[in-house]
């Protein structure tokens, strides 16, 4: 009996998802603040784990400075990406510098101010979409992706399409 009833709970059991939350920080010049993750080498907008006690904006605020050494004026939630294959529900946030100095962190290994094509040729489409999404004014918009690749709007998502990688 007790198998039968820790069974019955597992298939009812809530899934798990973390939330996370990124800056598209936006220049006067239009230029585009990213980093290179120390632990994977590759290049994406600061930010990280929400803080359960925190608000969003908050939190994207806090990711941004502790990442980069720049301050931000939170503006605008831009867009909601899920990544299916691990439970990550990322909020990115438009944002204005309003002081600081760029430096690296434990996270970042490099900060830059790149153009929208620089961050189309250093940044996978997962997070490269991020940084266009919050220049195009239409948001926010909500998409999906499996770590590697957006998954089109209505796209049923099979174990079998699951690919590792970063929220």
């Amino acid at each position: 009996m007790l198998l039968y009833m820790s069974q019955s709970q597992e298939a009812t059991a809530s899934p798990l998802h973390s939330v996370s939350v990124a800056g598209v920080v936006v220049r006067e010049d239009g230029r585009l603040l990213a980093i290179r993750r120390a632990d994977n080498g590759t290049w994406e907008l600061p930010g990280g784990v929400l803080e359960l006690d925190e608000t969003p904006e908050a939190g994207v605020a806090r990711e941004v400075l502790e990442e980069t050494g720049i301050h931000v004026e939170v503006d605008e939630l831009t867009g909601v990406y899920k990544n299916t294959t691990r439970g990550i529900v990322a909020l990115v946030f438009r944002c204005k510098p309003s002081g600081g100095t760029e430096r690296t962190s434990s996270e970042s290994t490099a900060v830059s101010w790149l153009t929208p094509d620089e961050v189309s040729e250093r940044m996978a489409e997962v997070y490269a979409v991020r940084l266009l999404d919050a220049l195009d004014g239409n948001g926010p918009h909500v998409r999906s992706h499996n770590g590697k690749h957006l998954i089109p709007v209505g796209s049923q998502v099979m174990p079998d399409d699951l690919v590792p990688g970063d929220g």
